[in-house]
């Protein structure tokens, strides 16, 4: 088997670079599914795969693009566009979650969903990855509007989704509300009701305690975690939190509970900061009360991409993809950035940060509790029998922290980043699952 190590990747990737600048042809601005597939061709490499398995690994094995029509509250009838991407059944249903913005398009909702495949396959959860997406601004739509979006969207999909086959979850634009739509329209076009076929429902509706905060939870386990690896004590340590939605709004109020002080964070509107520590609590009342972090009267207002930057000893980019780039990775100060979003840091920052000795946390290590307590709430939902908050949580934190030991362990063992360990890992784990299955027919 052929062994690389980060550095052989990262020279391989610069003398194309060169050879294209040589050459005159301008590089191509990269989008989520080139840094997915990037990130899968540095693991075949290093794991010493077949160009088969490296084609079979890259391809989802479904894909369904859907129009979904709209009659508005004004009676006016308008379209949009829905996908699903099902990346991988080896280990297991697909699963995944299902976002609503206005830029959501194929290739993203692809890429989605093989950082998914990834993330369950690192987390030993038995499932395989996938994404859905709807073109849509929910902020523009009414309450009304976006249940009649959601049930046409699910009856598009019915043929493909299942508590067997592919199991919705909420994610950008989406929470409780619109899975207990999902979950309704499937069970009324079944007869009975089937509480398995999405996971983050309501409580009251078989979802389970602990699923709402459990990306949240899972990124503060693996931050600490990562700061004393760092050789950081969490309670004389610092923080900024970039994206102040339902991952990041949590993750600052769990470190902030673990003695961290958080000095910034941001959202789509602006930011703010505050030396001596954020009122989390308070910032957070302000946000429900005004939907924004802007204006919150206990703290300055700060450029919103300067909290990328802040000087802080932990980074949490908990909104959408690519925020760490070339252009301004060189600029971070923290000494940790731990990714509560799904692909924020673009492979280009990554060898940047590397090479400044800042420790990367990916993705599909450090968000991966929502995918955990998911599989929780789907557990629960089989048996019809439903677990106490302490049960979920405990069982989450041993799930997080035993992945951090074994990619720890892994990466050190290799002189490999945290990144490609764990994808290797993943990608072992799904290839393996391959093998043993075989091919039909």
């Amino acid at each position: 088997m052929t062994t690389l190590t980060d550095n052989d990747v990262a020279a391989a990737s610069h003398e194309a670079s060169v050879r294209r600048a040589r050459e005159g042809a301008a590089a191509p601005i990269a989008t989520p599914l080139d840094d997915a597939r990037a990130q899968l061709a540095e693991a075949i490499a290093l794991l010493g795969f077949s160009d088969g398995t490296h084609r079979l690994l890259a391809t989802p094995r479904r894909e369904l693009t859907v129009a979904v029509p709209l009659r508005t509250d004004s009676g006016e009838t308008t379209l949009f566009t829905g996908y699903r991407v099902q990346h991988n059944f080896s280990r297991g249903p697909a699963k995944g979650g299902l976002r609503y913005a206005p830029n959501v398009d194929l290739d993203e909702v692809r890429a989605l969903a093989m950082w998914m495949t990834w993330k369950c396959a690192l987390l030993d959860v038995p499932y395989g990855g996938a994404k859905g997406g709807i073109a849509i601004d929910p902020r523009a739509h009414s309450t009304a509007e976006l249940e009649r979006v959601t049930r046409r969207y699910t009856s598009e999909i019915l043929p493909i989704i299942g508590p067997e086959r592919d199991i919705p979850a909420p994610d950008i634009g989406t929470d409780e509300r619109t899975m207990a739509w999902m979950m309704d329209t499937y069970s009324v076009n079944s007869g009975y009701t089937v509480p398995g076929i999405v996971t983050g429902k309501p409580i009251a509706l078989g979802g389970s305690l602990g699923r709402a905060s459990a990306t949240s939870r899972g990124v503060t386990h693996i931050a600490l975690a990562a700061l004393r690896h760092a050789g950081l004590e969490p309670a004389r340590s610092s923080a900024a939190v970039q994206g102040f939605g339902k991952v990041g709004a949590d993750t600052a109020r769990f470190l902030a509970e673990a003695g961290v002080r958080v000095r910034a964070v941001s959202d789509q509107y602006g930011a703010v900061a505050n030396d001596g520590g954020l009122d989390v609590e308070a910032l957070i009342a302000h946000v429900r009360e005004t939907g924004s972090v802007v204006g919150f009267a206990e703290a300055d207002e700060l450029d919103r991409d300067a909290v990328l930057t802040a000087d802080v000893d932990l980074l949490v980019p908990a909104a959408v993809e690519g925020v760490l780039h070339e252009a301004n990775a060189a600029d971070v100060r923290a000494k940790v950035v731990v990714e509560g979003a799904n692909g924020p840091t673009t492979p280009a920052a990554d060898r940047i940060l590397r090479e400044q000795g800042v420790l990367v946390v990916p993705d599909i290590l450090a968000n991966a509790g929502g995918v955990i307590v998911s599989y929780f709430e789907w557990v629960q939902a089989n048996q019809a029998y439903w677990w106490r908050a302490d049960e979920v949580e405990s069982r989450l934190e041993e799930r997080m922290l035993n992945a951090w030991e074994h990619v720890l362990g892994y990466a050190g063992a290799r002189g490999l980043s945290l990144r490609t360990a764990a994808t290797a890992l993943a990608v072992e784990r799904v290839a393996e699952a391959h093998r043993l299955r075989g091919l039909y027919p």
